[in-house]
């Protein structure tokens, strides 16, 4: 009678087999070994800290992002991966209290992790073709992770887009730039934007093992991640890899002051970080190469605090991986040809907002483009109670509406905020389906901005 049972669940399992039915949290392939991911109650599965490059440190300390080490066996991705080294926000600030109260997590040079958010029913199907959204963090090249309090994946992946969200190297590790670096590799810097590049690569080549579609990637960000979606969409590295971008709070155009300045050659950038390295006693690159994290990181505050003058490192024209600026990209042609969703909040950074996002709708327009444009009003609740401290529609209060996660934030959020998230998700989410959000895009003769607030 034994041997009978385990002969019909050998047969029934068998048949389950061939009948072609998938088999729950399926083991997928990717770059590097095999991966097993952590089924959420909505019916989606989180990959947390997937590697996506070499860590980059020891001799691959600011050095172009390095292939996948492989592992041996099945990894379960159910831990996010340490961020990049960053001073952090500070409980007591604005931005500390509004989106890290519970602390920075682990920080490591070995930062170089996405997290990938995917329905589970089309988990090792390739041919189910998924729209997929890479998201970049804000932070002033400084700060930021991929896992914030506001970023999760789940609303997106209910809705059948695959999210992925990345670190980066940030400050100092990220944007040096330094005569013997340059000697090199032939140019030095911009190693942050080119572990962004090699995240979308990454993407390109593997998303078809979570159900994605290699062809249709959308890159989104906001502010520094936002600027971080300008470079990448006229970055010889990534241009051809993306088919849409989502600007938020990232500006439009004529922002000299804050984006890579054509015409600024590399050595300006080499005797910069060479001061900076100086002044913190690191005199060549062995002594860089081999410095403590702490004081790598840290030397351009120290440089700034020692009156050597203003040291924020960040994407900058060198020629290769950004050899122009955005305004001269939109208008020579070598720019994406993409659709571009951009908008900005009410109460936003000036110059993120209003006319440079009109200007660049205009131009984008004229080119034969499709660019829509938004402009989030809600002001957020709970500060009510005294005026004084009324933050409105502040730079990034949207986040928390268009990643629907207002369940993790203190604030008192009300069914119409619920509303105004839900309308939100599904506008995002149809941009990265079909290139439409659903509403008009801007003319130059006819300019158009959708108004998000509650009803």
């Amino acid at each position: 009678m034994r041997n009978y049972l385990l002969a019909l669940a050998a047969i029934a399992a068998l048949c389950a087999s061939c009948s072609g039915k998938q088999e729950k949290n399926p083991v997928l392939t990717i770059e590097g070994g095999q991966i097993q991911g952590v089924e959420l109650s909505e019916g989606v599965t989180v990959y947390k800290g997937i590697p996506y490059a070499a860590p980059p440190t020891g001799e691959n300390r600011f050095k172009a992002p390095q292939s996948v080490v492989p592992w041996q066996g099945v990894k379960v991705m159910d831990t996010f991966g340490a961020i990049a080294p960053q001073p952090g926000n500070s409980p007591g600030t604005f931005y500390g209290d509004e989106f890290y109260w519970e602390g920075t997590p682990e920080q490591s040079e070995d930062c170089l992790y996405l997290n990938v958010w995917a329905p589970s029913k089309t988990l090792g199907k390739t041919d189910a073709k998924l729209p997929v959204a890479m998201w970049i963090h804000g932070g002033a090249y400084m700060n930021g992770y991929g896992y914030e309090v506001t970023m999760d994946g789940t609303k997106w992946a209910e809705r059948g887009v695959i999210m992925v969200t990345i670190n980066y190297r940030l400050g100092t590790l990220g944007f040096l730039s330094h005569p013997e670096l340059t000697a090199e590799q032939g140019a030095s810097g911009n190693y942050g934007t080119m572990d962004q590049a090699a995240a979308i690569k990454w993407i390109h080549d593997n998303i078809a093992q979570f159900g994605g579609d290699p062809s249709n990637i959308t890159i989104l960000g906001q502010s520094a991640g936002a600027m971080s979606v300008k470079t990448l969409m006229i970055s010889p590295l990534s241009k051809n890899l993306i088919s849409k971008a989502i600007i938020q709070s990232g500006g439009g155009i004529g922002l000299k002051s804050m984006a890579p300045v054509e015409g600024t050659p590399q050595s300006v950038y080499d005797e910069q970080g060479k001061a900076i390295m100086d002044n913190a006693g690191l005199t060549d690159l062995a002594a860089i190469r081999s410095a403590s994290t702490e004081t790598i990181f840290g030397a351009s505050n120290k440089f700034m605090a020692d009156g050597k003058g203003f040291a924020m490192l960040s994407p900058h024209n060198d020629k290769n991986v950004l050899p122009e600026d955005f305004d001269h990209a939109l208008y020579d042609g070598s720019m994406a040809k993409i659709p571009v969703m951009i908008g900005y909040n009410k109460d936003d950074m000036g110059i993120l907002a209003g006319e440079s996002v009109d200007r660049f709708c205009a131009v984008r327009d004229s080119l034969g483009f499709p660019v829509y444009e938004y402009e989030f009003l809600r002001n957020l609740p709970g500060d009510d109670e005294d005026p004084s401290k009324d933050s409105g529609a502040f730079h990034s209060a949207e986040l928390w509406y268009m990643f629907g996660t207002l369940d993790n934030s203190w604030r008192p959020f009300t069914e119409a905020d619920h509303a105004l998230s839900d309308e939100m998700v599904d506008a995002w989410t149809s941009f990265c389906k079909s290139g439409n959000p659903g509403w008009d895009p801007y003319k130059h003769d006819k300019p158009y901005k959708k108004l998000f607030d509650v009803k």
